[in-house]
């Protein structure tokens, strides 16, 4: 529990909703894009350039779990803005880049700042001072819903404007504009503070023992795969499928839209929806929007089904990770648990562009990757239906 919020309502949510559109957008989206001009410049191989993005997702789930219990005992202002403002600097770097050393490099220490400046740190903050978690989150995320709509173009227009290592450093100035935004919105934010009648936090490794935190680990982390291994591979497989640049780019960019039409239905609904049914539906949809992926790559009535049915899912999902663990699993501790979550996503997180980089390269196109996100999709909903059964209170589970 915590008393009386520190950061303003209003600036709590644009403050959020902001930093968090223009981090993701800046340190994140634009990898999908600079695969090409990379390759075509620097004669590097998409595997090694997505090895190098792998090495950033996987330094990321390692240090979600520190930086958690950090954020839950001195607060979030230092190492938010410390990992904003790292990743402005990291773009600069990356513009000037000749070596794959240095790129990994690069990508290893962006992984930090992913840790301690995006979505699991950011969440943190929102369950800590928001009133109510669920319809704070579920706004801000109709905000950051827009990312890749924004993003997408915006990067491929400086990319044709001035090339990828002037486009980055574009992007490097409008992340510490970010950063400065970061610092003043969190600059009352301390540690969370307990009342003296609070129950102390639920530890990791009693966490690590509940099947209903196993069944959601399991859940997010068969959906991270997803999202991160389409992050980094729908733009080349959409252009692979033969379609004009301009349809490729389109389909892209109405991921975000997707998004944000799922979260303003949630939104208006208010109050009386439970996360676990939110989850439910969320889980049925995705591996139907998989399943239409895959079913016949040259239809581009199918691939449109899926532009929707997937974000509308992925949306959800990104609302439950936050809002429904507070929700199922309470909110003290709420750092540390979302690290855990993280780092145990960490693996298919991590594997999911090289995978799919190096089934593009087995299989000399993208035609088996949309078969191997349905069976992950799968895995995910069987994962939440089992977690989210009503269980018997002798169990000690939800």
């Amino acid at each position: 529990m915590t008393d009386a919020p520190r950061i303003a309502p209003r600036l709590l949510f644009w403050g959020t909703a902001i930093t968090q559109l223009v981090g993701w957008g800046c340190l994140f989206t634009p990898f999908q894009l600079m695969v090409a001009p990379m390759e075509a410049e620097l004669g590097w191989s998409r595997v090694l350039i997505s090895g190098a993005f792998t090495c950033g997702l996987l330094i990321s789930g390692l240090v979600a779990v520190p930086a958690g219990r950090w954020q839950d005992r001195h607060g979030p202002r230092g190492m938010m803005t410390g990992g904003a403002l790292l990743g402005a600097a990291l773009l600069v770097w990356w513009s000037f880049v000749s070596h794959p050393i240095l790129f990994i490099a690069i990508w290893i220490l962006l992984g930090i700042a992913h840790a301690t400046c995006l979505w699991g740190p950011a969440m943190a903050v929102v369950v800590v001072e928001a009133r109510d978690v669920t319809r704070s989150i579920t706004a801000i995320t109709l905000i950051t819903g827009f990312t890749g709509t924004i993003f997408i173009p915006l990067v491929e227009i400086l990319i044709g404007l001035f090339g990828w290592r002037d486009a980055l450093l574009v992007l490097a100035v409008i992340q510490a504009g970010s950063a400065a935004l970061t610092g003043y919105m969190l600059r009352h934010a301390g540690p969370p503070k307990r009342m003296a009648e609070s129950p102390p936090p639920v530890s990791l490794l009693r966490r690590l023992r509940d099947p209903v935190f196993l069944g959601l680990a399991f859940c997010f982390a068969a959906h991270a795969f997803i999202g991160t291994g389409l992050g980094a591979h729908l733009v080349l497989l959409l252009r692979e499928r033969g379609w004009p640049e301009a349809t490729v780019l389109l389909l892209a960019a109405a991921h975000g839209p997707g998004q944000v039409a799922a979260r303003l239905v949630l939104f208006t609904l208010g109050r009386g929806v439970a996360m676990r049914h939110v989850g439910r539906f969320a889980l049925l949809l995705l591996p139907i929007g998989m399943a239409l992926f895959a079913l016949a790559p040259n239809s581009l009535a199918l691939t449109i089904a899926f532009i929707i049915a997937w974000p509308v899912a992925d949306g959800l999902l990104t609302i439950l990770r936050a809002a429904g663990v507070a929700e199922i699993m309470g909110r003290d501790g709420f750092g540390a648990t979302s690290g855990a979550l993280s780092a145990f996503a960490v693996l298919p997180r991590t594997a999911a562009p090289l995978a799919l980089a190096l089934v593009w390269d087995a299989a000399g196109g993208y035609g088996p990757v949309p078969w191997l996100l349905l069976a992950i999709a799968l895995f995910a909903a069987g994962s939440f239906y089992g977690a989210s059964r009503p269980r018997d209170s002798s169990t000690g589970s939800v």
